[in-house]
């Protein structure tokens, strides 16, 4: 098997970053998993980003933090949001070479890697 180098963005208690996490696992995938608590991504992995996702989609929309901000009633700059709070991102976010993908649905990773 080939080794495939993955990178994931997570949040250590959300529960969808462990199940992608476990789905590399299984598979015995190598990635790195990054914290975005303790480092958010830099400026570079977030363009990277948005050349699959816009702004809004990296913003946990369910997520208790945005409603406990009340930011569905507020307008606000995605991106400067998620630089000042970094627990706001949807997560996890993979990352392999050029490719992007947000969440943890198993057929969709596959199709991924």
């Amino acid at each position: 098997m080939r080794k495939i180098i993955v990178q994931i963005f997570g949040k250590k208690n959300c529960s969808d970053t462990r199940k992608a996490e476990r789905f590399f696992k299984e598979r015995g995938i190598k990635y790195q998993f990054i914290n975005i608590l303790e480092k958010s991504p830099s400026k570079r992995e977030v363009e990277n980003f948005l050349k699959i996702y816009s702004e809004e989609d990296l913003i946990d929309v369910n997520g208790k933090e945005y409603t406990k901000r009340n930011l569905q009633y507020i307008v606000y700059e995605p991106l400067k949001l998620l630089e000042e709070t970094p627990i706001l991102y949807r997560t996890p976010i993979i990352r392999k070479d050029n490719k992007v993908f947000i969440g943890s649905d198993i057929e969709e990773l596959k199709k991924f890697i």
